[in-house]
């Protein structure tokens, strides 16, 4: 590996990050209304019926913690840049990755990160009234792996892969467990309902990474505990007649756990638990770095970013189909055929900011090397 790459991660732990801000620091630096956001310091909590002062921190469970943490936390990449300016110029590689009060800071070696970039750290973080944790503070190196927001992030033979963390996808398992312990007696149809949505929001979060494997075995340990839960509801009958009763045959798959209802109207609905393995893995791509969505200039770039995520939903392919039969299969701008092997992108015809709708009516596709004009309008 390139001795000029990163190699080390300090993983930055707060103590208590919540708990312990500086009332008095926030009021003085965080650019809003002082009155409203001293009610909102100030309001505390209630926990069965007994109200709990704030005297520092934000409120817990509050909406407005992890705003407030944000802006607390705000301008720390600036004073590194500012502290250790060389750092860029010398290959050395620093880099600050941060969501609300988790983040983590690359380096070149473990004695820079430890002795240099930790210190500035805690100075800047004393400032706040804060700390990092010594206990869950701790500098690793890339071949051993971290984890960060769920993932866990290592160099395999050279290549750094992101997968979902064992302590994540444990912590997704055991709330798909409770719920189907808090519901042993539900209607299948209902416990459908209920897990559908926690599958749907955990396989989108990670299907930007490693995590095809991952699925595999997350839907075999929900398949488990679906079936003890089957099985318990029917001590008396074989697994050939629980199999029939709750787990259905689709096209070349097995095992699927769906459910027929009725409607009211005396038609029939089958309700399917969404398998994890289903989500498809699309690589994220990062927006440049200096994209502006406020710019008017940078409106092409955001525009082609969406119009290409489209193409990743039914509903959004849909919508491009109509767009290019109403343009009979022709370019906005140079009436040229677009096809599948041409080059195209797609653009709003009156613009978001000035008031236009995603709307098929209001798109156009145009081959991407065109100049944008509302031909279609």
């Amino acid at each position: 590996m390139n001795e000029r790459k990163w190699l080390w991660v300090l993983e930055a732990d707060i103590q208590g990050c919540f708990d312990k801000i500086s009332h008095d620091w926030m009021l003085a630096n965080i650019p809003t209304d002082k009155v409203i956001l001293k009610k909102w310091l100030k309001a505390g909590y209630v926990y069965q019926n007994e109200l709990f002062p704030t005297a520092a921190g934000t409120p817990q469970g509050g909406i407005i913690s992890p705003v407030a943490a944000n802006m607390t936390l705000d301008g720390l990449e600036a004073r590194l840049a500012e502290k250790f300016p060389r750092a860029r110029q010398r290959g050395l590689k620093m880099n600050m990755v941060r969501y609300a009060d988790d983040f983590i800071i690359t380096g070149h070696s473990k004695e820079w990160l430890e002795h240099e970039v930790r210190p500035a750290v805690a100075e800047f973080l004393a400032e706040r009234g804060l700390v990092l944790s010594p206990e869950k503070t701790r500098i690793t190196h890339i071949k051993d792996g971290f984890d960060f927001l769920g993932w866990n992030i290592r160099k395999y033979n050279g290549k750094l892969l992101m997968k979902p963390s064992k302590a994540n996808v444990k912590a997704h398992l055991d709330k798909i467990r409770e719920i189907i312990k808090a519901n042993k007696m539900a209607k299948q149809a209902n416990l459908i309902r209920l897990l559908n949505p926690v599958v749907r929001g955990w396989a989108n979060y990670h299907s930007h990474v490693v995590a095809k494997k991952t699925f595999d075995r997350v839907d075999h340990e929900v398949w488990s505990m679906l079936w003890r839960w089957a099985a318990r509801r029917h001590p008396n009958k074989g697994a050939r007649w629980i199999k029939t009763k709750y787990f259905k045959t689709k096209g070349l798959r097995d095992w699927v756990f769906a459910a027929t209802e009725k409607e009211e109207d005396g038609t029939t609905r089958e309700v399917t638990l969404l398998k994890v393995a289903d989500t498809p893995i699309k690589r994220h791509v990062k927006i440049k770095a200096g994209a502006n969505p406020h710019d008017p200039q940078w409106a092409p770039y955001f525009e082609s970013r969406w119009g290409q995520k489209m193409l990743n939903s039914a509903r959004g392919r849909g919508k491009l189909y109509r767009v290019w039969l109403r343009q009979d299969g022709t370019c906005s701008n140079c009436q040229q055929p677009i096809t599948m092997t041409t080059r195209w992108d797609v653009s709003h015809i009156v613009k978001p900011t000035d008031g236009g709708t995603d709307a098929a009516g209001n798109l156009q596709v145009h081959h991407l090397n065109c100049r944008r004009t509302p031909q279609h309008a």
